[in-house]
């Protein structure tokens, strides 16, 4: 079989892959170096040790291998981990009774976007005894359904913006004159009208110098509360990182803590990970990634969905002896999932049914002016 890698082009045969697979799979179940005698009570067809130890040294040559101590087995390179998952791994399908675990699990909570991304990084953290991080895009997807303002103090207003994708931002406002009832009471029903429905990724700059000219008399005092509704805007549109069960992932011994704090702490890196995911699945080993800098761990992404476009990134940090043949189906089922959930939520948050329902009564005109 032909093996493509960075430094080229691999000839490595069947047996020889055979004897890689056996010590991959045994080395992530104990942990320990594989020897020959090992190897050989675990292939399928019957081979002495010595020849066992000569493809094993083959191998090591051909750095899909490597030998800690002089007298000890072999443990997979990160080569050849990624051959391992590229090319011989068989992955375990997930039994019914896991699939249905994980379905209740993503129905927890309100039927929200954000409470289905919540949900799954909970779960996947939850069930593999990894730490499971995402970095979501919903917010471009989602929808204003309410503000609100309320009087916090001596000309402080406190500012409330809720999106259908269940996401609640809040925000004090100083401006320079306190104002009456009547103008609290037009611009809620103002600003409501206009951002009522509106998509986030819509509302830009040029949109709100409009809405401020149409205030007419009223832009000079409301003009800072129409700013401020934008900036808590800018506040959602903005991509988090969100983190699941880091204590599991200290936990285990051939993981250094203190990269692994680090590199937590570093969420515009984590980002720009999460973002550089593509469909289907991909692993990152750390320090084979300058990016991903957690020695002798793994990082699983895969990607989800609203409809054909990408909403984020799911991904599952292990130890690099991860079972990648259980893992791997485990973040694919939760992924297809959550693709199906939020574009069916989306959907109906996007209807004119669902907007009609949610509009504020006081809002139901198509424009409020001034009296």
């Amino acid at each position: 079989m032909e093996i493509h890698t960075n430094g080229g082009t691999l000839q490595v045969d069947e047996r020889k892959l055979g004897v890689l697979a056996a010590i991959v799979e045994e080395y992530i179940r104990t942990g320990e170096p594989v020897g020959s005698k090992a190897v050989a009570g675990l292939l399928d067809v019957a081979v002495s040790s010595a020849t066992i130890r000569n493809d094993m040294a083959a191998l090591e040559k051909l750095g899909l291998l490597e030998q800690p101590h002089t007298s000890a087995g072999r443990v997979p390179s990160y080569l050849g981990y990624r051959v391992y998952i590229d090319k011989l791994m068989r992955p375990k399908p997930l039994s019914d009774e896991e699939k249905g675990l994980i379905d209740s699990l993503l129905c927890q909570n309100d039927v929200t976007a954000n409470a289905v991304v919540e949900n799954a990084v909970d779960a996947l953290a939850n069930l593999t005894g990894c730490a499971a991080v995402t970095s979501s895009g919903i917010p471009q997807f989602s929808v204003i359904t309410r503000v609100e303002v309320v009087p916090a103090g001596r000309r402080l207003y406190a500012l409330l913006i809720i999106t259908s994708a269940g996401e609640i931002k809040n925000k004090i406002c100083r401006v320079e004159f306190d104002l009456t009832y009547e103008q609290l009471d037009f611009f809620a029903r103002f600003i409501n009208d206009n951002l009522h429905g509106l998509r986030l990724e819509t509302l830009n700059p040029a949109y709100i110098q409009s809405l401020a000219v149409a205030l007419g008399s009223y832009m000079l005092s409301l003009s800072p509360l129409l700013y401020a509704v934008y900036e808590l805007t800018g506040e959602i549109r903005h991509q988090d990182v969100d983190i699941k069960g880091e204590a599991n992932l200290l936990s285990y011994r051939d993981v250094d803590a203190k990269e692994v704090v680090q590199f937590m702490s570093s969420k515009n890196q984590l980002a720009t990970l999460l973002n550089s995911a593509f469909d289907g699945i991909h692993v990152i080993f750390g320090k084979e990634n300058q990016s991903f800098a957690i020695t002798n761990s793994s990082l699983i992404l895969s990607q989800y969905n609203i409809g054909r476009q990408n909403a984020g990134s799911l991904g599952l940090i292990g130890p690099i002896r991860l079972d990648y043949a259980k893992m791997i189906p485990y973040i694919q089922y939760i992924t297809d999932e959550m693709t199906k959930r939020l574009s069916q939520v989306i959907s109906e948050d996007l209807s004119p049914e669902r907007q009609e329902e949610d509009k504020p009564e006081r809002g139901r005109q198509n424009r409020v002016e001034k009296e």
